[in-house]
């Protein structure tokens, strides 16, 4: 019985990534540059990389996760002679990759300053040299040392660089051609002399080749534009953002992405379809999707689209009354009864509406929501969005922008709206912000918002006062004095998501992820590019499985996601629900080890089988993990190890084993 019980969880292993792990979701869709080097092929594809092997048909894509040392490729070549692809990154950061798989990182480009344009225009290789044309000259790159030889500065953009015969040319757009004889010092500009008039020379794609890679799926979603996301029945769905680029919605789905309907949408309704800022999921029908832009709301149904709302047929108003492809609604939400509201943001009149399930729309007007705002006179606030509708049945949003910032709540029973235009900490301290991007509710019913100065939120008790309180966590120092800081005091708090076990994901812009304990005095993780895999500092939205635990960010170079030790808790536990994997543990694993299935906050107690305590704590949400080692720091002897569980109650759970095999 021990055998196959072993073999049962050893299966569910396979399926259940490692607590710490991370992964990114690049696209491979739109092809720019390829590279052949004998059976593989390099492709650059909507600034990453992949490579197919048309030996065996098998492709292999690479991201920041999974080897390479940053984000959005510009360029890429095949140095034949070192055996090396050279890839170039939007921000000047280059690594060396080879076809075994090892990669080198040249920074000394990417951080050396300079008073010039560093932009890479485009690579030539000759022999083990890799000369980059760059915006202020050529960088010469010997591919074999890994190391940048020269640089030269010719004081001006040069698109491409070729060799013939003696002679090194830089072609300029603006300048033309000019060359020098590769036996003088280049550095020295007077050698450089003009040759003939610019003639443009990009490398043409094979076209045979690129029909093939066509046909191939290296997986991803189509694009990299992630803003706005939200994880619902076992799918991440993601839109685009505030963008003049053809909106989108991708949905991620057991591994598999689909796009909704994005082409033909401007024929049909007569207007461009820009970016969707944002949409949601109609509660009594998840096939129904609505989403909003600067041009209105668009209904989807199985991801087709079915109609477009704008001035012409609904109370939603062009904010001058005459450009009527600035229509702009940021803000949506179903209620529970399936009606949606919408925020119509610089409306001459408009500001709050609701689309019944009857297909009958009404606005609310309310005189909090329309103010002067800057350049836009006698108009609804400039920036509304972030609606939530909380655990109460209200309405929160807020006005993102620098003329109001500021925070509301709307009672769509009674038709009442508070406004929050002042922020005062329980000090007394009043805040004048630039911006509020954000607002979410905790599992205590608090409303938290992110600003640029931090993160506050609003016990309920404060809700309805006349002269409202905003917390702002006290973290003390701990270092022998009464002092303390404020939480994340400073931080430009972009978004607030949160887990199974109350903790908050911070999102930024500029200083990446924070994870903070469900207390809010502990801060668990700060999250970087310099310190993880994270992508970007820029967060635009997180999502959370709460099934898994695993945690997205869209950023500013995509999607990624840290699979964290949170889950949904269980209401109760016995031995059908309650595992812990991997099982058995295996002498090379070092990682953690996940008891999943727990309630929420439950106590964890590991011991041997003779009852000695080797571990204790509580879980985060429905999971607990374990290091694999004892109180003393040491790893454990080889073994079954018992996991007892009983609830924040007290009452008694059940009994989990893990084997160790050492």
């Amino acid at each position: 019985m021990a055998i196959v019980w072993f073999s049962c969880f050893a299966a569910i292993t396979t399926k259940a990534a490692s607590i710490g792990t991370w992964n990114a979701y690049m696209a491979y869709h739109d092809i720019t540059e390829i590279e052949q080097t004998g059976h593989l092929v390099y492709v650059l594809a909507s600034k990453s990389l992949y490579v197919y092997n048309t030996n065996d048909q098998s492709i292999q894509t690479f991201d920041k996760v999974n080897l390479l040392n940053d984000c959005n490729i510009a360029h890429i070549a095949w140095c034949k002679d070192a055996k090396i692809l050279i890839i170039v990154y939007e921000n000047q950061n280059i690594d060396l990759l080879d076809n075994n798989n090892d990669i080198i990182n040249i920074s000394d480009y990417y951080s050396k300053s300079l008073t010039g344009n560093k932009t890479v225009n485009s690579i030539y290789i000759d022999g083990i040299y890799a000369y980059l044309a760059a915006g202020f000259g050529i960088v010469k790159i010997n591919m074999s040392k890994a190391e940048i030889s020269d640089s030269y500065n010719l004081g001006f953009n040069v698109n491409y660089v070729y060799i013939e015969g003696d002679y090194i040319y830089a072609s300029s757009k603006q300048r033309g051609t000019y060359r020098a004889n590769m036996s003088t010092n280049l550095l020295d500009n007077t050698n450089w002399t003009w040759a003939s008039a610019f003639v443009d020379k990009a490398k043409p794609l094979d076209q045979q080749l690129l029909a093939t890679l066509k046909t191939l799926k290296p997986g991803g979603p189509q694009t990299n534009d992630f803003s706005f996301m939200k994880f619902y029945n076992g799918q991440l769905y993601t839109s685009n953002g505030l963008t003049d680029k053809t909106g989108n919605i991708q949905v991620l789905k057991d591994d598999e992405w689909s796009m909704f309907q994005n082409q033909n949408i401007t024929q049909t309704t007569g207007y461009t379809f820009p970016g969707i800022v944002c949409f949601d999921i109609d509660p009594l029908d998840e096939t129904h999707v609505f989403g909003c832009s600067r041009n209105g709301v668009y209904e989807f149904r199985n991801g087709e689209f079915v109609k477009h709302y704008n001035h012409k047929n609904s109370p939603i108003e062009i904010f001058d009354g005459i450009h009527d492809e600035y229509e702009l609604v940021e803000a949506l939400k179903f209620d529970n009864e399936g009606n949606l509201w919408c925020l119509n943001s610089q409306a001459p009149n408009q500001c709050i509406l609701k689309l019944d399930r009857g297909g009958k729309w009404e606005s609310f007007h309310h005189s909090e929501l329309m103010k002067l705002n800057d350049d836009v006179d006698n108009k609804s606030l400039a920036t509304l969005e972030r609606m939530i509708l909380d655990s109460r049945n209200l309405l929160w949003f807020v006005n993102d922008h620098w003329n109001l910032p500021s925070l509301y709540c709307y009672n769509p029973n009674t038709d009442e709206i508070t406004a929050y235009t002042k922020i005062t900490n329980q000090d007394a301290t009043s805040y004048s912000f630039d911006y509020i991007h954000c607002v979410k509710e905790d599992k205590s019913g608090r409303i938290w918002i992110g600003t640029n100065v931090g993160p506050f939120y609003l016990e309920p008790s404060e809700f309805n006062s006349s002269d409202p309180v905003f917390t702002q966590v006290k973290v003390p120092r701990n270092d022998g004095t009464n002092y303390a800081d404020y939480l994340l005091s400073g931080v430009d708090i972009s978004a607030i998501a949160v887990d199974a076990g109350g903790r908050k994901w911070f999102g930024t812009y500029g200083n990446g992820v924070y994870l903070i304990s469900e207390d809010n005095l502990t801060q668990l993780q700060h999250f970087t590019t310099s310190n993880s895999k994270l992508i970007s500092d820029n967060i635009e939205d997180i999502a959370i499985n709460d099934k898994t635990g695993e945690v997205y960010f869209a950023t500013s170079n995509g999607l990624c996601s840290y699979m964290s030790d949170a889950t949904t808790p269980n209401e109760e536990m016995n031995k059908d629900n309650v595992y812990a994997y991997p099982n058995p543990v295996t002498p090379e694993y070092t990682g953690l080890i996940t008891i999943v299935g727990l309630s929420y906050n439950a106590d964890i107690k590991i011991v041997t089988s003779s009852g000695q305590l080797i571990a204790e704590g509580r879980s985060n949400g429905g999971s607990f993990t374990w290091n694999g080692r004892d109180k003393e720091g040491k790893r454990v002897a080889s073994g079954v190890y018992m996991v007892m569980s009983s609830t924040q109650e007290g009452k008694k759970g059940t009994v989990c084993k893990i084997a160790v095999v050492n």
